[in-house]
């Protein structure tokens, strides 16, 4: 039986949450039965004010700070697998709006994500998915050119029209939103590569929004530049990463 173009990046996912089986997402990531989803390229159009009102209610959260974390929750699972694909195995599935599809029928999830079955992935031209013409597969000649998928798959064709959805509907700063993909994209690369952080952080001009610092037992651990707003949460939260000090 032919493997999986992803199953290097369920690998990988397995290696960091010990299951594939994660919150919001797809079990392993692709949905074979269509039937009940939708593609993401809705959040950014008829959708988002579901999406919105789903964030409200789940944090009691203003408008803005609901937005804020509703992005942070569907940019962390989304991206998870392009960028652990590009740490572990140069596979990059590519997440555009049109080949990943969402819905809401779990209470328990804010959104649940899940990938089509013949989502393109990309790959380098030593990779073996490159011999041949599978469909599906689309070969670059090298890693620069592997990150440019990721990102114009991941930014250009999905995330910036969301971007730019939910600053006109709350007026949310641009800086602040990348600010939260930046931070979740950091820990999982953290865990598997952390060598791919630079790399992947700069292709998607992110990396001005974190600092790497020395952190317990000699790890690296995360310092954002910008702010979540969870502090604004009727029980306010300081995330861990947050530029805000806590008041000891």
């Amino acid at each position: 039986m032919t493997e999986h173009p992803l199953a290097p990046v369920l690998a990988a996912i397995r290696s960091v949450f010990g299951t594939v089986d994660l919150p919001g997402v797809a079990p392993g990531l692709l949905v074979p039965d269509l039937h009940g989803w939708t593609p993401a390229a809705r959040l950014a159009d008829d959708l988002l004010p579901v999406l919105l009102e789903r964030a409200a209610q789940r944090w009691r959260a203003q408008p803005h700070a609901a937005a804020s974390l509703a992005w942070k929750a569907y940019t962390y699972w989304l991206a998870l697998p392009a960028v652990l694909g590009f740490a572990a195995a140069r596979r990059v599935p590519l997440l555009t709006a049109d080949d990943v599809l969402v819905h809401f029928d779990d209470p328990k999830s804010l959104v649940t994500i899940g990938l089509r079955p013949d989502i393109e992935v990309a790959v380098l031209a030593g990779d073996p998915l490159a011999e041949g013409a599978r469909p599906g597969v689309v070969v670059v000649a090298g890693e620069d050119e592997l990150l440019a998928a990721l990102r114009r798959s991941l930014l250009d064709q999905h995330l910036y029209p969301l971007l730019a959805a939910m600053h006109g509907a709350v007026r949310i700063g641009r800086r602040v939103l990348l600010g939260s993909l930046a931070s979740g994209i950091v820990y999982p690369l953290l865990r598997v590569q952390g060598s791919s952080v630079g790399p992947v952080l700069r292709a998607l001009e992110i990396d001005d929004l974190i600092d790497l610092m020395p952190g317990p037992n000699g790890r690296l651990s995360v310092r954002r530049r910008t702010c979540c707003l969870a502090f604004t949460l009727p029980r306010p939260k300081i995330c861990a990463d947050c530029c805000i000090h806590p008041v000891s």
